[in-house]
């Protein structure tokens, strides 16, 4: 297996991990304001949180940052609490984003935090590399395929209830943010660090 192979497959497995799901509801929480329609909204939604993943990935490997690892893991659930959160307070006009929503600012701003949480393992990794340049690259590509294909069987699923099933599309966004909100709780609670 190649280099990059090894490492796409490592990013790819990391966010489509199911014992993982800490970044799989940050993804439903971000895509939950959003219908299929709105792909191209959603590709740049997804790509601003792996630019924000990557960044910290990088700066962590290239030790110039650090950060206790268990304060990280409370704040990614409580990335996920803001950002579902966010969705159940937005007015109706809102829901229909047609313009710069704050769920941009919140992919690449808690992104940072995000990547900070594998940042150790993969740090671990990359201590035996060269170059850290073709690992953290093809980590990258294959986190960003696998958010793709998150992205994808949610908004498969956000068509049949909305599109088929004629669920209103506020209903949608509340009831799939509320349930985002109440696991990232349980998480927060799970995590918390004093």
């Amino acid at each position: 297996m190649s280099e990059f192979s090894m490492y796409f497959q490592l990013g790819y497995r990391h966010i489509i991990d199911v014992n993982g799901y800490d970044h799989i509801l940050f993804i439903i929480a971000l895509c939950a304001i959003y219908q299929l329609q709105d792909w191209k909204k959603i590709l740049i939604l997804v790509t601003a949180f792996t630019i924000g993943h990557s960044v910290t990935l990088a700066l962590s490997t290239l030790q110039i940052i650090n950060f206790r690892s268990d304060i990280i893991e409370f704040l990614i659930p409580v990335t996920i609490f803001i950002t579902a959160l966010t969705n159940l307070f937005r007015k109706n006009s809102i829901v229909n984003p047609s313009r710069f929503s704050t769920n941009y600012f919140y992919a690449l701003i808690f992104g940072l935090i995000h990547g900070l949480g594998f940042s150790n393992y993969l740090k671990s990794l990359l201590g035996k590399e060269n170059s850290i340049f073709t690992p953290l690259l093809s980590f990258n590509l294959g986190l960003e395929i696998g958010q793709l294909i998150i992205v994808a069987f949610f908004m498969v699923i956000s068509f049949v209830f909305v599109g088929l099933f004629n669920v209103a599309r506020r209903d949608w966004t509340l009831v799939t943010s509320s349930a985002v909100v109440g696991i990232a709780i349980t998480l927060m609670i799970a995590t918390k660090y004093w």
